[in-house]
């Protein structure tokens, strides 16, 4: 029987440190305050933005949240980025995607200043990730590495293969298994004999979005399964990427959805709220 990686309880213990970590700061007369903005009213990143919302203020992080309409033109949207830059009172930015289709996203995160790109999607800072330099990490791969230590997973000389490329998960992770000396494949759409790849792995990154597209016969003995999908099946119910059930007696590790890795990305957003303020204020 494998062991469920509890995200829910390393989040927990990690949002306890950081709320210290804003006490100490705000002894200093640092208040860390949070801007996201939103368009539109997508109901998945209203519920987002709620947990954002709702961990800033268990840490003691000020929080303010933009709600744009899905009408505005990229120029205002630009325009509210640059403003948002501009203040000395605010650490970190976020944009939170989907936006609609018509705004330019990566125009927008471009705009986000690197020293307030808590998100992680400045290509400054993914530069810096490539080249081992420090800044701040994609808040779900950021969370996955904060996983994997603390289980004492060691990536060094490992197989891990991530299934999924998206800008967002897949290609930040790529550096961040790279940093740690793991051996990494990258799976896609296009990937031929899959099952092949994610058989050979020492670790599997879940991370397509397909219910429980990752069977028990496709992971070997003792494997290590990581899921970052989110899904609904056909009654409704929540599921990842991976068969939980099914893999559970056969993996070393896995993480559950829900309770696995999404509460982690939304700890580590706060980890690197935190650390904007202290760097900005040095």
């Amino acid at each position: 029987m494998g062991e469920m990686m509890n995200g829910k309880k390393i989040a927990k213990e990690t949002r306890e440190k950081l709320k210290i970590k804003c006490d100490e700061l705000k002894a200093k007369g640092i208040n860390p305050k949070f801007a996201a903005i939103m368009v539109g009213n997508d109901n998945a990143s209203q519920i987002y933005i709620r947990n954002k919302s709702k961990a800033c203020e268990e840490i003691g992080i000020e929080f303010e949240e933009y709600l744009l309409s899905e009408k505005i033109e990229q120029k205002e949207l630009i325009e509210k980025i640059k403003e948002l830059n501009n203040r000395k009172d605010i650490h970190g930015i976020l944009l939170q995607s989907p936006i609609p289709a018509n705004l330019d996203i990566n125009e927008a995160f471009r705009t986000i200043a690197p020293e307030k790109d808590v998100d992680g999607f400045n290509p400054l800072n993914i530069g810096k990730l490539c080249l081992n330099q420090d800044t701040f990490v994609s808040c779900t791969p950021y969370g996955i590495m904060k996983l994997f230590e603390a289980y004492g997973i060691e990536l060094e000389g490992k197989d891990v293969t991530i299934v999924g490329r998206s800008n967002i998960v897949g290609k930040p992770l790529i550096q961040c298994c790279l940093r740690k000396n793991a051996t990494v494949t990258v799976c896609h759409s296009k990937t031929k004999d899959l099952k092949k790849h994610t058989k050979d792995a020492d670790v599997v990154i879940m991370a397509i979005g397909k219910s429980k597209f990752l069977k028990a016969d496709m992971v070997k003995e003792g494997a290590v399964v990581i899921d970052v999908g989110i899904n609904r099946d056909s009654e409704g119910k929540i599921t990842g990427d991976a068969d939980f059930d099914n893999i559970l007696s056969k993996a070393s590790f896995i993480t559950p959805v829900p309770g696995g890795v999404g509460p982690m990305t939304i700890a580590m957003l706060m980890n690197n709220i935190i650390k904007a303020a202290e760097m900005q204020n040095k």
